[in-house]
């Protein structure tokens, strides 16, 4: 049992002694509310914190969670907590600049999440700038039965006939004005094969994309074909 001192309402602090080394601080009610052991690892709501070997501790438990609060004066600056939805840190100021979440090294901002949304960073741009990520990716098969060898955010690929696809979105677009790109090769030879973007080879019409889906066509020098190593992108 560790040495307690108890925030007692009718003597004042009131210190219970031993010699194990370990401290706690009680409330009135008798609830351990900080607990140091002889490790100097510190549990905050927790009676038994431990660190891992040449790891000092710092617990913090509640009934339903955990969290740290940041303020500067009256104002609230940030949150860092977890409960059974996760681990968050969370910046309250929103609709201004300070809402932003700022990373450092050697004080210096590496990389941000503005309020906005965006994530930025420095990674060769020279400074902190918006990163604009791939949305949808595949690399498909498209001889014989279409078959995907590896993607992200595509659900499906769908044949509409010779050197005519469409990729299909597991998770829709925000709008319909993405930039795709897409490249093709033979299995073999030097046969030329180009992509005609947003077009159905099959109707010889313009297709645009949509949110959830985009079309395009493989062809050679007289018509479309069937094309074996097909990639595809999308970028928002």
């Amino acid at each position: 049992m560790p040495s307690i001192i108890n925030a007692t309402l009718t003597n004042g602090v009131a210190i219970q002694g031993d010699n194990s080394g370990a401290l706690a601080l009680q409330t009135n009610n008798g609830t351990t509310a900080v607990t140091i052991d002889t490790s100097q690892n510190v549990g905050i709501g927790e009676t038994s914190p431990a660190g891992s070997a040449g790891y000092t501790q710092l617990v913090v438990r509640g009934s339903s969670g955990a969290e740290l609060s940041l303020k500067g004066g009256t104002t609230q600056y940030g949150y860092v907590y977890v409960d059974n939805g996760g681990f968050r840190i969370i910046n309250p100021q929103s609709g201004s600049a300070s809402g932003t979440l700022q990373f450092s090294t050697s004080n210096t901002e590496r990389m941000r999440i503005t309020n906005d949304g965006l994530l930025q960073f420095n990674s060769g741009y020279g400074s902190v700038a918006t990163a604009y990520g791939c949305r949808a990716w595949v690399n498909f098969n498209g001889t014989g039965t279409v078959a995907i060898r590896a993607s992200g955010n595509v659900s499906s690929i769908t044949d509409n006939g010779t050197g005519d696809y469409t990729v299909n979105f597991s998770t829709a677009m925000p709008d319909a004005n993405y930039s795709s790109v897409a490249s093709c090769s033979p299995s073999s030879g030097p046969v030329q094969r180009i992509v005609v973007m947003n077009f159905a080879a099959q109707s010889n019409t313009i297709v645009a994309p949509t949110t959830s889906a985009c079309r395009f066509s493989t062809t050679g020098l007289a018509a479309s074909a069937d094309v074996e190593y097909v990639h595809f992108s999308a970028f928002r």
